[in-house]
């Protein structure tokens, strides 16, 4: 099963004990995947669009648990109109008069990705987005969401209006938000050990950008120092400068530091430096001059 999948069948087994917040998710179940209403034939219908049969599941728990009706796809006109009643026109945003307290916004969020949600494998990837079909509930969603402090946008993809996440941060939240405690840990640990994978990876990055840095340094300071040898020679060197490239050829391959600890006495790594500097300088002005 997939990591949307995994977060679906979580909030699908949580069932609030309050009735405002039962009705809340429905709400947002209905508007975002069901048709309620009434049939070309005069039968009232209530149905639900989508292939997750945990979702289809709990939508009769929740019909079940706020308007006492039995799974079944056909009402009877007083169960309708307790339907319409409550939840109004299925094409327009859900009333705000049962959104109005926090706990049944949370419930709204957990229907709304229950019906119209998905996200990526966030080993891979953090995306998460939900599915409108205009725009108007696709900003109440966005809306909802920032009451949470959860920033969300929203892009028009051929005949949806998508409200997605792509930062970690925002999905833990919202999975905080929607009380998926599992899905989150799993998340927070995926996280964990990707972003140490990064580190590390850039760690691993930067060590051997820095080995190339001096591997490359310490062959243009061989070839200089080679160079002089041929064309000047070393007896015509100053002593600390002499003393320098002979060290440097012994050891072609040692960092600055561990140069510097070769003299007697040792000198340090910015006198170590200096030193091949002016040796690579009097390379250049004798390349210049020949």
């Amino acid at each position: 099963m997939s990591f949307s999948g995994e977060v679906k069948e979580e909030l699908a087994r949580h069932i609030s004990p309050a009735r405002h917040c039962q009705i809340a998710e429905l709400a947002a179940i209905l508007h975002f995947c069901g048709q309620y209403g009434r049939s070309g034939d005069g039968r009232y219908t209530i149905g639900f669009q989508t292939e997750n049969k945990a979702v289809i599941r709990k939508s009769f728990t929740l019909l079940k648990k706020t308007f006492n009706i039995e799974s079944g796809l056909e009402l009877s006109g007083q169960e309708m109109k307790k339907i319409l009643e409550k939840f109004g026109n299925p094409d327009e945003p859900v009333s705000r008069l049962l959104l109005k307290n926090s706990c049944c916004q949370r419930a709204f969020l957990r229907g709304a990705f229950l019906a119209a949600g998905s996200m990526s494998d966030p080993s891979k990837s953090y995306h998460l987005e939900f599915d409108c079909a205009d725009e108007a509930r696709a900003k109440q969603l966005k809306e909802i969401m920032g009451n949470f402090d959860i920033e969300s946008k929203i892009i028009l993809r051929k005949k949806y209006y998508v409200v997605y996440l792509k930062e970690g941060s925002g999905i833990v939240d919202l999975l905080n938000v929607c009380e998926a405690p599992v899905s989150l840990m799993n998340l927070e640990n995926l996280r964990i050990l990707k972003e140490m994978r990064n580190s590390v990876n850039r760690r691993v990055n930067c060590e051997t950008a820095n080995i190339a840095k001096t591997v490359s340094a310490a062959a243009r300071q061989t070839e200089e120092i080679e160079y002089l040898r041929d064309h000047y020679g070393f007896e015509n060197l100053p002593e600390p400068l002499r003393e320098m490239a002979q060290i440097r050829l012994e050891y072609p391959l040692l960092p600055l530091k561990e140069l510097g600890e070769c003299f007697s006495p040792p000198i340090g790594k910015s006198g170590v430096n200096h030193r091949l500097r002016r040796l690579g300088e009097l390379a250049e002005s004798l390349r210049c001059r020949s």
